[in-house]
């Protein structure tokens, strides 16, 4: 049930001012139904009399009637269907009778009026109209408000008696069902399938690319070229770098695609370095570009001269002398034609005008080599048209009153065909007619600084007209493509007034902007059939391999929630990871941790995931054992607890959901190696503690394993299993220190036990070798790090800065480089390390923030603010945590 108001509907009144019957059902239909530029299949009117209106029941449907072919009934609320007090409203509707019996796929586009009328008195009533595709998730359509009650039973100006006299009242309804020749009249477009109805699809918008769209399709049904661009050899080309093979992609993917089809990999492919670029050339720039590409690639291939066969014509600019025997001219080729629409008023207008002779006589008279200043004629001439002929309607011109760009918005009509003939000079081959069919109108709607593209292609000689409007494609009619494009204002008659007033805007902003004629001898040619083989084979094979892989992807995706992640951390992994915990798991930050990964189905068996485990790293399975990790509260991950062996049923979802966290997507576990299966376990009160060494001179800090330690024995005794395992002179004196957070990085007391020191299972113990005072003010006198705390503290603020050389600047010998910061130190510093790195001045150097995702340039750093490298980072924290770009520019 659909509510329509009174504005978008048309109006809900009580008629007062021109007393037409509503039993003169043309009269009536004439005032209230506005003509809808729509042939009318049928037109009938049914009426249904009502009395004791107050006790009729809340809902009523009144006696079926036909028309079109279809079975309508008047639906009635006399009380209201809404949320208004009971008795506020009267709700009307016009009901599709039967739409359980209808054919699927079935629609029904009927405009119609919904009268309540006076039993006594035809010429008082209450009316409103609408218009409407009824389907089967829609087959009622009306107004939930039609009236309010209280007005129905009294007498309103202009009138003696009210609409409902003594409960008394008929219930109207007018109907047209109009014909829909193209299937998709005021259709909704909800699940609508454009490669089913029309046999293409279309392309996604991808915001700025505007008018690309409608070439490229445009393009693509002009066969020949598509063939032309299929020949040029591309097997070792990257989409993305090569024009020709991203274009062959697109049209692949038009040819084979149920979906709408990408453009992203041609848009780089041009070297632009953003979809503004696009808006700073028209569509008749972006054309040369793409074919001057196209034929570069083409050269000494089976592809040589197809563009120029196809698009380039020739014409002859002269200057004749009327008194001597003397001409001036020059022969040029053209790929289209640029045709004035002001002060034109068709396509025959602007070609006259494109030829028109210039006399130049009087002050204006021509030297002529050889006789002096002579009178002369002075004009162009075409001496040859291409099969397919580009026109570029000048819609977009200068004004020089405003000093800006304006649309030109003026009514320019164009033909289904037109010949060309008399625009040729007299030796022009004339073996076949020059007569051209239209083939394609791309359309621009909108002003100057913005609007909507779209392109109305007919593909065949004898197929329909379609509208390819991005992303959807549909079958339009021919008033749609010539009509409704010239532009300026609809002609007198051509349109009702009520309906010229709806579409006064539309039409003043909407029109043709380039125009694609076909020579008629050369249709068969130009637009011969597609076949199988036209397609390269290799690029077949690529697509239909990406295809699979992009199937494989989506089934995968699918099956997502059937599966976990397993990411397991082993000695060598731990061995290379500079930073806090046993490894890095936030994907966005830098640098991350390259983890073995495991897509485990949830319902697998521990025992089943651990021989995957064991096979993968080369071990026997009774030599390892698995550590769940878990996220303490102090946000560390850290091993827990060791996974029990003897539980044939336990399943990788339940311990996820037991050992770890619920809420985490991902399985963390830690391989732990037991050297030798055949000794004791673990012997009992003992803990795992992963050790990490703070080497002062690298300045590094890495793991180095870990060992098992009672939890009685004091810290101090693990200098021993320390100096060992680093082949060190025994009695080296150590600093132990506990990780315990990042920002919290504490020295040990060697004298208390691990059970005093609160150290439990998974704990990390970093060391160093002890330094006396001179070695340590040795380091701080370098800028350098003398304990774990200082350097943990440099790895929490560490942020990783790219820069790259602005983009209009040739500066070969330095290009795109990095440095790792700390968010601590300042723009100075930055400079600083930065005109070390490239050997200049550092205050001649200037930085530009970036986009965090599309890295364009965005703010020059103002040095005089000196402002924090965390400050500078800043826009970057949330999507990359330590890690951003900048855009540096020398001076001399």
């Amino acid at each position: 049930m659909e509510v329509l108001d009174e504005k978008a509907n048309g109006a809900i009144h009580m008629e007062t001012e021109e007393f037409v019957s509503v039993r003169d059902h043309e009269a009536f239909a004439a005032k209230h139904m506005p003509d809808l530029g729509h042939d009318v299949k049928d037109f009938k009117v049914f009426s249904w009399h009502l009395s004791n209106w107050k006790k009729l029941d809340k809902k009523l449907t009144g006696p079926e009637f036909e028309c079109g072919g279809h079975k309508w009934r008047i639906l009635l609320f006399p009380f209201g269907n809404s949320n208004a007090p009971p008795n506020d409203t009267v709700s009307v509707y016009l009901d599709y009778a039967d739409p359980k019996r209808a054919p699927e796929g079935w629609h029904a586009c009927a405009q119609f009026a919904l009268v309540i009328s006076n039993p006594h008195d035809p010429t008082i009533y209450t009316v409103s109209h609408a218009h409407h595709r009824f389907i089967a998730e829609e087959c009622d359509w009306g107004f939930t408000r039609f009236s309010e009650l209280r007005k129905l039973f009294s007498v309103q100006e202009g009138h003696s008696r009210p609409t409902i006299e003594d409960e008394a009242a008929e219930v109207s309804v007018f109907v047209r069902v109009l014909e829909d020749p193209t299937g998709v009249l005021w259709h909704n477009f909800v699940n609508y399938d454009s490669k089913k109805e029309t046999g293409y699809v279309g392309l996604k918008n991808q915001g700025a690319t505007c008018y690309m769209n409608s070439l490229l399709q445009s393009l693509f049904c002009t066969r020949y070229f598509r063939k032309a661009v299929y020949q040029i050899p591309t097997e070792d080309d990257h989409p993305t770098e090569s024009v020709p093979l991203a274009l062959q992609r697109v049209f692949y993917h038009l040819q084979t695609s149920d979906q709408p089809v990408g453009t992203t990999e041609l848009t780089k492919s041009f070297g632009w370095k953003s979809l503004d670029a696009f808006l700073q050339h028209d569509v008749q720039e972006f054309n040369r570009v793409l074919q001057d590409k196209l034929e570069i690639k083409m050269k000494g291939t089976k592809a040589e001269g197809a563009i120029a066969k196809l698009f380039v014509g020739k014409m002859k600019s002269y200057i004749s002398c009327v008194n001597v025997d003397y001409e001036s001219s020059r022969i040029e080729e053209f790929n289209d034609i640029q045709l004035n629409v002001k002060g034109m008023k068709n396509l025959y207008e602007s070609f006259k005008d494109y030829v028109s002779v210039e006399t130049l006589d009087g002050e204006n008279k021509y030297m002529a080599e050889g006789y002096g200043l002579q009178d002369a004629k002075k004009g162009i001439i075409f001496q040859s048209f291409p099969p397919v002929l580009h026109l570029q309607l000048k819609r977009f011109e200068y004004d020089m009153q405003r000093d800006t760009m304006v649309k030109i918005n003026d009514r320019h009509e164009f033909p289904y065909e037109i010949d060309l003939d008399e625009f040729l000079e007299d030796t022009a081959d004339r073996s076949s007619p020059w007569v051209y069919k239209l083939h394609g109108v791309l359309v621009h709607s909108g002003d100057l600084h913005g609007g909507h593209y779209f392109a109305l292609i007919k593909p065949d000689r004898e197929t329909r007209w379609l509208k390819f409007d991005d992303d959807r494609v549909t079958p339009v009619t021919d008033r749609e493509v010539m009509e409704e494009n010239y532009g300026g204002e609809p002609l007198n008659g051509l349109v009702s007034p009520v309906q010229r007033n709806q579409v006064r805007s539309m039409k003043r902003f909407t029109n043709a902007y380039m125009l694609v004629y076909v020579r008629e001898s050369a249709i068969d040619e130009v637009l011969a059939p597609f076949k199988e083989e036209d397609t390269p084979p290799h690029l077949k094979r690529r697509l239909d391999e990406e295809r699979l892989q992009l199937e494989a992807k989506r089934k995968e995706r699918e099956e997502q929630h059937l599966y976990l992640t397993a990411k397991v951390i082993t000695d060598d992994t731990f061995a290379h990871h500079e930073g806090f915990d046993l490894a890095q798991f936030d994907e966005r930050a830098w640098p991350t941790s390259d983890l073995p990964t495991f897509r485990v189905l949830k319902n697998e068996t521990y025992q089943t995931f651990k021989s995957r485990v064991a096979q993968h790293f080369n071990y026997p399975e009774n030599q390892i054992r698995l550590w769940v990790l878990v996220n303490r509260q102090n946000k560390t991950v850290r091993p827990d607890t060791h996974i029990p062996e003897n539980e044939p049923a336990l399943t990788v979802e339940v311990i996820r959901n037991n050992m770890a966290v619920r809420q985490q997507n991902d399985l963390r576990l830690y391989l732990d190696v037991i050297p030798d299966p055949n000794k004791p376990d673990i012997s009992p009160g003992s803990i795992m503690i992963f050790l990490k060494h703070f080497d002062t001179t690298r300045q590094t800090l890495y793991g180095v394993g870990k060992v098992y330690v009672p939890r009685g024995s004091k810290v101090g005794d693990l200098a021993l299993l320390i100096n060992e395992r680093m082949r060190w002179t025994p009695g080296t004196p150590l600093k132990l220190f506990e990780e315990i957070k990042p920002g919290m990085i504490e020295l040990m007391k060697p004298k208390l036990t691990f059970t005093q020191s609160e150290i439990q299972d998974g704990d990390i113990i970093c060391f160093q070798v002890d330094m006396n005072e001179k070695e340590i003010h040795d380091l701080d006198n370098q800028g350098l790090y003398s304990n774990p705390a200082q350097f943990y503290d440099f790895l929490q603020n560490r942020v990783m800065i790219v820069f790259r050389p602005k983009s209009e600047e040739p500066d070969h010998e330095s290009p795109e480089f990095s440095l790792i910061l700390s968010k601590k130190q300042n723009y100075d510093v930055m400079s600083a390390k930065v005109g070390e790195f490239l050997k200049h001045d550092p205050i001649k150097l200037r930085f530009t923030t970036t986009h965090p995702t599309n890295g364009q340039a965005k703010t020059v750093l103002k040095r005089s603010l000196n402002p924090s490298i965390s400050e500078i980072v800043a826009p970057f924290v949330r999507q990359y945590p330590n890690y951003c770009h900048l855009v540096r520019e020398t001076r001399c």
